[in-house]
């Protein structure tokens, strides 16, 4: 590595090998893992033959992305731990999601999520769903994917164009060749990433804080960095405790069990226990990492404070990205921009495929093909994907507060996915049009809804939109279905009790 590439980019020969190993680890693997897939149940299923621990990392992985790397220490610089009371309701979904939704999805040997709704509505709520997902997926990760870019510009001093351009082209390359094996493989590689980088760098800023760990803890609690717990109430405040903990519980049932992205890693176990344990094998791998990055964030604050000569970024988004950049010696810059490139490259496109492939494009566009045929169609919409999500990405520039953008995005759509998968697996009700009309309803009211509260028309909070989404749409499912599907000559009978084999 020449003097002059370091002096523009702040990267050594060893950051630059740390990167390059991690990228040829990517690759062997989505080599190794995809040479031999023949069709769709190996690209989109892995045949049900990934190990139990290798979903669960795969998964928490997905869950942490970029977004957390990089915007969760900004929300520990600016704010407080208080984001870990989403965390609460988080766990308490997931054994929800563990013993409600799985048991369902593996009776029916479901490919992806939405074939239920199919199952147990018909083809138009299914279809309504996976176009929910479509529309949810991609402007929340190509959120993500910005945030991601964001920060590998600054480090590395690319252009936010040629930045994107890398992270297309390599998701591309592996995700279109590997398939969902590729996924989770590197997906596990990942999350052994975030955790090695991230306490690589939570140790070098209490080595460089003057008194240690102590001075941190008092000087970062003394300013409200360290407070966990909002015991105020304010309909409009996310971080009151009551209602961290509520939109918690919703947010996580409808990103975890009503997205493809989500739920595709744990029906790549062999059977429903092994999907559930692995689900929540989760809660015990996520949360050490959220911890972790909000204390970086807070480890950052005090840093800062205690040198107020060194200049400090323009947007609070890039606090992780700018440290990294001006502060870190060689090595741990390697290691910081590894985890976030790893995360980025870990994209939605194989769900993103797998529903389209599976939803719309084998029932509706070209059916009765051959294997071979459908195998191809999946790897162009990886392709496809990954062009749309790099636009949507570059569409987010001079955005600040990130984690809570995708949030808000996932708000106004998510509720009305989990409100109709909820109505299929707690109520015996028969709706299948009335599902359409009450998912779009809902989602068009959150919209207008979040418009008002961030216009300050209206005190509601962002958080409420999940939940408020999720009640509209199983009411009106419920009313509506008997009324709006009552002429309809397939019976399509509801699942016998909500005990799933």
């Amino acid at each position: 590595m020449t003097d002059a590439v370091q002096k523009i980019t702040g990267l050594g020969f060893l950051d630059y090998s740390i990167l390059g190993l991690a990228l040829l680890i990517l690759f062997a693997i989505t080599y190794f893992k995809g040479k031999d897939e023949k069709d769709t149940k190996d690209f989109f299923l892995g045949r049900r033959k990934t190990p139990m621990w290798v979903a669960c990392l795969s998964f928490v992985a997905t869950e942490i992305s970029a977004m957390t790397i990089v915007g969760v220490p900004a929300v520990g610089f600016k704010e407080n731990w208080q984001y870990l009371q989403f965390f609460i309701g988080s766990a308490a979904a997931r054994l929800l999601i563990a013993y409600l939704f799985i048991p369902a999805f593996y009776k029916y040997n479901c490919t992806t999520i939405y074939e239920f709704l199919k199952h147990r509505f018909g083809a138009a709520t299914q279809y309504s769903g996976s176009i929910f997902f479509f529309i949810t997926r991609l402007l929340a990760s190509g959120v993500r994917l910005y945030a991601a870019s964001l920060a590998v510009s600054v480090i590395m001093g690319w252009d936010m164009k040629m930045t994107l351009l890398f992270f297309t082209v390599v998701s591309m390359a592996f995700i279109g060749f590997g398939g969902i094996k590729a996924v989770v493989w590197t997906g596990a590689f990942e999350a052994i990433t975030f955790y090695i980088a991230g306490i690589g760098i939570a140790v070098y800023l209490l080595l460089n804080i003057q008194g240690g760990f102590l001075e941190f803890w008092q000087v970062a609690g003394e300013a409200g960095k360290l407070s966990i717990f909002n015991f105020a109430w304010d309909l409009k405040d996310p971080n009151v405790l009551l209602i961290a903990v509520i939109n918690g519980m919703v947010g996580s049932m409808a990103a975890f069990g009503t997205d493809q992205e989500m739920m595709q890693r744990l029906l790549t176990v062999d059977s429903r226990a092994s999907s559930q344990k692995t689900l929540i094998a989760t809660i015990f791998a996520s949360f050490p990492l959220v911890l972790l990055y909000l204390a970086i964030g807070s480890l950052l604050f005090v840093f800062y404070n205690q040198n107020p000569s060194l200049p400090l970024p323009d947007n609070s988004d890039k606090i992780i990205s700018h440290f990294t950049f001006y502060i870190l010696p060689a090595g741990l810059k390697g290691l910081i921009l590894t985890a976030i490139i790893m995360a980025s490259i870990d994209s939605p496109l194989s769900s993103l495929s797998s529903s389209f492939v599976t939803d719309i494009y084998r029932p509706l566009l070209a059916k009765h093909r051959t294997e071979k045929h459908y195998l191809l169609i999946s790897r162009i919409s990886v392709i496809t994907f990954a062009l749309i999500l790099a636009g949507t990405a570059f569409l987010c520039q001079s955005v600040e507060g990130m984690l809570w953008l995708a949030f808000k995005i996932n708000g106004v759509t998510a509720g009305s996915l989990l409100g109709v998968f909820l109505l299929g697996l707690m109520t015996k009700r028969h709706a299948n049009r009335a599902n359409v009309f009450a998912m779009i309803f809902s989602a068009v009211s959150m919209g207008v809804l979040l418009y008002l509260s961030e216009k300050d028309i209206i005190g509601l909070g962002w958080s409420w939109l999940i939940v408020i989404g999720t009640v509209s749409t199983f009411i009106l499912g419920y009313l509506l279905g008997p009324i709006m599907d009552k002429r309809q000559g397939r019976s399509n009978k509801a699942l016998p009790n909500r005990k799933f084999d």
